[in-house]
């Protein structure tokens, strides 16, 4: 009897769970029937079709959001064009001035036709939504952009700000206010050009009395007078490009905090932090365009011929590599050759114009003219190998411990001493030919012969130094001549410069150079290599009397306006030849000098750190400028023995490379 109870209960339970499995199978069934009538649904969503025209678009991925909108990529069926779909439910536009804004915002985009207008192309709905079909910009935006790179350099800056300005000032003719300028509505296309885009709060410019005092637009880039209900005026987009440009260089808005109150705050005070970082240029349109009282900004006129555009260089164009890394630019001297002998060799002749090479410079092997310096470098310079065999020779003599320590503390006889200044005499021999010391012919060389001179000193230098992460014991006291100051106006006049003994120079457009001395009466006028003419301020002849009028300005635009770039102490040698520039060549990391005695200075803008080398005395010495202003100079042939930093090395290998390239 207990074995049927038994056989009995064991058959009910497997019976409930087969009843249970039976469910649960229904069940997995059902789901499955569903999700694929539901992806079958959403395929079909995907598929758009415009009542008025038949034309059918497939929807793809999303491309942002906003208030009201979603904004799709969309792709006619037919032609397989690509746009950019603003999907605009019509649930969230249910209210009449809703959908007086979607319309409103419509019948002013499609009237829009500019270059760097995001284009608008067609507009029809259907049950559920509205849709505005515009162009697509494969790029996204610049918050995109910003948010990876975090950082823009200032070209790149420049060549999104002319571009907008141009934009903004095509609006404002047509008296339409954007009303909403931020990164997220600047979008870029697949050939890196950017369009103004997001018309939804942009509205026509109207009389003072007559403007609309709501507070609408993106916290971060309101105007004062927009939160004091003034109104929005042609000012305000001006004080939301101020904040753009602000963004682009430090990766933050200028009145960005933690409290939305403490941020109207400081808008309506105007006040912001301005960090050491910028550049002069760069902080005074910022300041310029953040004005507190709308009528002291500049109007879009105004901006592009600021300083921050007209003495800087802005590239034509931008590769896509930018959306991700930071580019470097490389800019040859925008002047007609300074001498006439070098024309032809360096410049063909014709008037100079700005080169830009994509992606980043590098010392490439297969390079004819670094092949050149390296087999000419491997014919005058002493070897590694032999360094190290002559240093383990003196180790066994002298009972030191290691040939690595004696390297790295310079611990060589005199003779080793005497035989590594000798290296980088016979660099500059093997350049030169027979002259003992590259002083002696610069002035029956071309410009070209200098600098390949210096590049080659530095070149042996670098190639032959061992790796080490620390500077040299062995520093200097030496002063010499040096850059403390420098204006590009090459756009209308020329490069200005000051140097360390308050001399001022000018390299004009028209290929002549023109310095101001110390006294600020005398002037030394050169228009060929080595023919010196020296003038009084008073007496000049009258065929020069605008250029030194505008060397005055040089003068007195630096001497007002900028500081000295750093603590290097200075001393004039009367018994040698006044320095003055013979090129000069920008990055958008670097600018480089090069001067008729081969002197040449590298200034870094990030971090204003600078590199200067000179020739004393048939000695080459290197001179580093650090972050903090501190200077530091060291003989080449030390360097060379003992090495130095890896962070001084880079500015070193960089400075190279920009001599290498500056005739590119």
């Amino acid at each position: 009897m207990d074995l049927l109870k038994t056989i009995t209960h064991q058959s009910s339970s497997n019976h409930k769970m087969c009843e249970q499995g039976r469910s649960k199978s229904c069940e997995l069934k059902k789901k499955k029937n569903e999700e694929q009538t539901h992806a079958m649904a959403s395929e079909t969503s995907r598929i758009i079709s415009d009542p008025s025209t038949g034309k059918c678009y497939c929807r793809g991925r999303v491309l942002g959001k906003g208030g009201f909108a979603k904004c799709y990529e969309m792709t006619d069926l037919e032609t397989n064009k690509v746009y950019a779909a603003k999907i605009i439910p019509h649930s969230r536009v249910a209210k009449p001035h809703q959908r007086e804004k979607i319309e409103r915002e419509i019948e002013l985009h499609k009237t829009l036709q500019h270059k760097h207008v995001v284009q608008f192309y067609h507009h029809f709905e259907d049950q559920e939504n509205i849709y505005i079909l515009l162009e697509f910009c494969s790029r996204r935006s610049m918050a995109h952009v910003l948010k990876v790179r975090k950082v823009l350099t200032e070209p790149e800056v420049r060549y999104y700000l002319r571009q907008i300005i141009s934009a903004l000032k095509y609006l404002h003719e047509r008296e339409i206010l954007h009303r909403d300028l931020k990164l997220g509505n600047f979008f870029i296309n697949e050939g890196m050009e950017l369009k103004v885009g997001d018309f939804g709060l942009a509205a026509k410019l109207e009389p003072l009395e007559n403007r609309r005092r709501t507070i609408c637009g993106t916290p971060n880039y309101l105007s004062p007078e927009v939160l004091n209900k003034q109104g929005h005026g042609c000012e305000s987009d001006v004080w939301a490009l101020g904040c753009v440009m602000y963004t682009m260089l430090l990766g933050r808005p200028p009145f960005e905090t933690t409290n939305l109150k403490e941020t109207y705050r400081c808008i309506r005070e105007a006040r912001y932090t301005m960090p050491s970082s910028l550049s002069s240029s760069s902080k005074h349109l910022i300041a310029y365009m953040l004005s507190k009282n709308p009528q002291d900004r500049p109007t879009l006129d105004e901006l592009v011929q600021h300083d921050f555009f007209a003495q800087g260089f802005t590239p034509e164009r931008l590769p896509s590599s930018c959306c991700h890394t930071a580019p470097d630019f490389h800019l040859s001297s925008p002047a007609k050759n300074f001498f006439k002998k070098a024309a032809a060799a360096l410049f063909g002749g014709k008037k100079e114009k700005v080169k830009y090479l994509d992606g980043h410079h590098k010392l490439s092997k297969d390079d004819d003219e670094i092949f050149r310096l390296r087999r000419d470098l491997k014919r005058t310079s002493i070897s590694q190998q032999t360094l190290r065999q002559r240093t383990d020779e003196d180790c066994t003599v002298m009972g030191k411990a290691s040939t690595a320590s004696v390297v790295k503390h310079s611990g060589l006889a005199k003779e080793d001493s005497r035989q590594m200044k000798d290296t980088i005499r016979m660099i500059v021999r093997g350049t030169l030919g027979s002259c003992s010391s590259s002083s002696e012919c610069l002035e029956d060389s071309t410009m070209g012969n200098v600098a390949d001179t210096v590049a080659r000193v530095l070149r042996g230098c670098l190639e032959n130094m061992p790796e080490v992460d620390c500077m040299p014991k062995e520093q200097l006291n030496d002063a010499f001549q040096w850059v403390t100051k420098w204006v590009d106006y090459s756009n209308k006049y020329g490069f200005g410069y000051q140097l360390s003994d308050h001399t001022v120079g000018v390299l004009f457009n028209n290929g002549t150079h023109m310095s101001l001395l110390p006294d600020k009466k005398t002037v030394h006028y050169y228009a060929e290599l080595g023919q010196c003419s020296i003038y009084s301020t008073t007496e000049a002849p009258e065929h020069l009397i605008g250029q030194v009028t505008i060397l005055k300005y040089f003068a007195h635009y630096m001497e007002e306006n900028l500081m000295d770039g750093g603590d290097l102490p200075s001393i004039m040698d009367t018994s040698k030849p006044r320095l003055y520039l013979l090129q000069w060549l920008k990055s958008d990391q670097a600018l480089l000098m090069l001067f008729n005695d081969g002197t040449f200075q590298v200034n870094f803008y990030h971090d204003h750190t600078k590199i200067i080398v000179c020739n004393q005395n048939e000695e080459y010495l290197l001179t580093y400028i650090n972050e903090d202003r501190l200077s530091t100079t060291f003989r080449l042939t030390t360097l060379l023995m003992s090495g130095c930093s890896v962070e001084l090395k880079n500015r070193m290998e960089y400075a190279l490379n920009m001599l290498l390239q500056r005739c590119n």
